[in-house]
C-alpha cells in the first residue's frame, strides 16, 4: 500500500521552515526530508495499491485518508485515525521504518534518513502511503498544482468549508501570504461583495488585486488600530475574518474587526 513518485515541482512552506529551525524541540528528529507542497508522477506502486498506477500525475498530501476508519466515514472530521496530518511522525505507517537512507562511510553502513508530514518532498524520488497520494487530471499543470498541496487548500478550504461564505457579505483577510491569497480567490468565487487584504507589505497588493481583494490596509500606515478601520468601512465590522499570519496579535486584531454574529477564522 505504497507508492514511489518522481517529484517534478515542489514549493516551500514556512511550515518547513519552522521544522528546519526545530522550533518544536518534539519535532526535532534529523537527519530528515522536509517538503510536502509538491506534484509529480507515479514511478512504481506497491502491492495492494489497485487506484494508482506508473505514469499517473499525483499530488501529494500529509492529511491521508484511508477512507475506511469511523474518522475518514465521518462528516465532523476529516482527520484521518491512521493518516492524518502528523508533525512528529517520521516512518512509515506499514512497519514503522524510513524509506530513506544514506551510507555513513565511518560506520561502514546506511543509516536511517526520516520522513516529514507523510510526504517528504524536498527529493527527486519519494515514498508515500498511498493513502497520502491523490491523483489529478494529465491536462492540469503540475507547477501549479503543487500548491494545491498546501496553502491554496488551506486558504480555499477556510473560506469555503470553515467560514462558508455568504454572497454579498464582507470579509478581511490579516496576511496575504499564500494562505490569505487563497482565502481572497475562496472569497471571490463566493461572490463577496468586499474583500479587505490586510499586509505590512505594499507589494502584496497587485496580486492581491488579482485575486479578488476590493480595499487594502496597510496597519504601518493607520493612526488608529486596524480593527477600528475595518469597523470604519465596514459600518459595524466584517461577516468574516481569516487570521493567514500566524500572529496571536494579529488575530486579537482579526477577531475585534468583526461584528457580533460574524465568524472569525484562523487560516
Amino acid at each position: 500500500m505504497e507508492v514511489r513518485l518522481k517529484i517534478l515541482f515542489t514549493s516551500i512552506c514556512h511550515t518547513d521552515l519552522s521544522a528546519w529551525k526545530g522550533l518544536n524541540e518534539m519535532q526535532r528528529v534529523y537527519p530528515r526530508i522536509l517538503g510536502h507542497e509538491a506534484a509529480g508522477v507515479v514511478e512504481s506502486a506497491g502491492e495492494g495499491v489497485e487506484d494508482l498506477k506508473e505514469g499517473d500525475h499525483v499530488v501529494p498530501i500529509f492529511n491521508g485518508e484511508c477512507r475506511e476508519c469511523t474518522h475518514c466515514r465521518s462528516h465532523m472530521t476529516n482527520l484521518c485515525a491512521r493518516f492524518r496530518v502528523d508533525p512528529f511522525k517520521s516512518v512509515m505507517a506499514g512497519d514503522g521504518q524510513p524509506r530513506f537512507s544514506v551510507l555513513d562511510p565511518a560506520a561502514g553502513k546506511r543509516r536511517p534518513v526520516y520522513h516529514f508530514l507523510n510526504t517528504s518532498t524536498f527529493a527527486e524520488f519519494t515514498v508515500l502511503d498511498s493513502a497520502c497520494v491523490v491523483k489529478v487530471n494529465p491536462a492540469a499543470p503540475l507547477q501549479r498544482m503543487c500548491l494545491f498541496s498546501c496553502g491554496i487548500s488551506t486558504g480555499v478550504g477556510a473560506a469555503w468549508n470553515c467560514a462558508n461564505i455568504k454572497e454579498g457579505s464582507t470579509v478581511a483577510i490579516f496576511g496575504l501570504g499564500a494562505v490569505g491569497l487563497a482565502v481572497a480567490e475562496g472569497a471571490r468565487l463566493r461572490r463577496a461583495s468586499q474583500i479587505i487584504g490586510v499586509d505590512i507589505n505594499p507589494e502584496k497588493f497587485v496580486k492581491g488585486r488579482e485575486m479578488g481583494i476590493t480595499k487594502f490596509i496597510n496597519p504601518k500606515d493607520c493612526d488608529k488600530p486596524t480593527h477600528e478601520v475595518i469597523r470604519e468601512m465596514t459600518k459595524g465590522g466584517a461577516d468574516y475574518s481569516f487570521e493567514c499570519a500566524g500572529n496571536l496579535d494579529v488575530l486579537r486584531e482579526a477577531f475585534m474587526s468583526t461584528h457580533d454574529v460574524s465568524r472569525a477564522v484562523k487560516g
